[in-house]
C-alpha cells in the first residue's frame, strides 16, 4: 500500500459537455501508460435493483433503502441524493480507503453533490466542464438521436441553470476540442500529484539523503 494518499477530484458538466468521456479518455490513457499511481471513477451506493450485466462493487455498491436510509443518518455519505425513487450516493469509508491507497478518485456528480462533498472533505479538488457555446450544446443533445424536442428544450434550461453554478469550482474546462480538453484535465490531475505535500512524502528517503549532515 502506498504512503501517500490519492487525491480526490469532482468533476461536474451539464449534460451533453462530455465530462463522462473525458474521464473514460483520461483513465484509458493511464492504463496504456501502466501509470504506477492509478485513478479510478469513485463507484456509488445504490437502492435501485441491478441492471443486466452489473456487478455489486463494480458498477454500483447496491443496498436495500432501508439499508441507505440508516447509512444518511449514521453519516455515512460526502453527498447523497434521491433521483426518480432511488437512492445514490458517495460513500465515505469507500472513498477514504481509495485515496488511503494512493489512488485518484474521480466523483462525477452535479454542483449540488459538489457542494456537500466540499462542506465534508475540504481538500477536494473541483473541476466544472462547459460547452463552447449553448448551439453546439444543442447539437451534441439532438446527436444522441433520443429525445423530443420538448426533453431536448428540458434539458438546455437544466444545463443553463447548471452552468451558472461554474465559479463555486476551483478549475474550468471549456470542452470545444476534446483532445485538448483531456489534456488540461490530465495537467489538473497530474500537477495536484506534484504538490509539495505529497512529493515530501513520496520522496522521504531521498529527501533525508539529500538534506543530511
Amino acid at each position: 500500500m502506498s504512503n501517500v494518499s490519492g487525491n480526490l477530484f469532482v468533476v461536474a458538466a451539464p449534460s451533453g459537455a462530455g465530462k463522462s468521456s473525458m474521464i473514460s479518455a483520461l483513465l484509458k490513457r493511464q492504463e496504456q501508460r501502466n501509470d504506477n499511481q492509478s485513478m479510478q471513477v469513485s463507484v456509488s451506493t445504490t437502492t435501485r435493483a441491478p441492471r443486466p450485466g452489473e456487478a455489486n462493487g463494480v458498477h454500483y455498491h447496491f443496498v436495500s433503502e432501508e439499508t441507505f436510509l440508516a447509512q444518511i443518518e449514521a453519516g455515512e455519505f460526502y453527498e447523497w441524493a434521491k433521483v426518480f425513487d432511488h437512492y445514490y450516493g458517495t460513500s465515505k469509508s469507500v472513498i477514504e480507503t481509495t485515496l488511503a491507497s494512493g489512488v485518484d478518485v474521480f466523483l462525477d456528480i452535479d454542483w449540488q453533490g459538489a457542494r456537500q462533498v466540499k462542506a465534508a472533505y475540504p481538500g477536494v479538488h473541483t473541476i466544472f466542464i462547459l460547452p463552447p457555446s449553448t448551439a453546439e450544446l444543442e447539437r451534441r443533445l439532438r446527436s444522441r438521436g433520443q429525445d423530443s424536442d420538448e426533453v431536448i428544450a428540458r434539458r438546455m434550461a437544466k444545463a443553463q441553470a447548471e452552468m451558472s453554478h461554474y465559479a463555486e469550482f476551483s478549475y474550468l474546462i471549456v470542452n470545444e476540442c476534446f483532445e485538448e480538453s483531456v489534456d488540461n484535465l490530465e495537467h489538473i490531475v497530474l500537477s495536484q500529484r506534484q504538490r509539495r505535500s505529497k512529493q515530501q512524502i513520496r520522496h522521504k528517503d531521498i529527501l533525508q539523503d539529500l538534506l543530511a549532515e
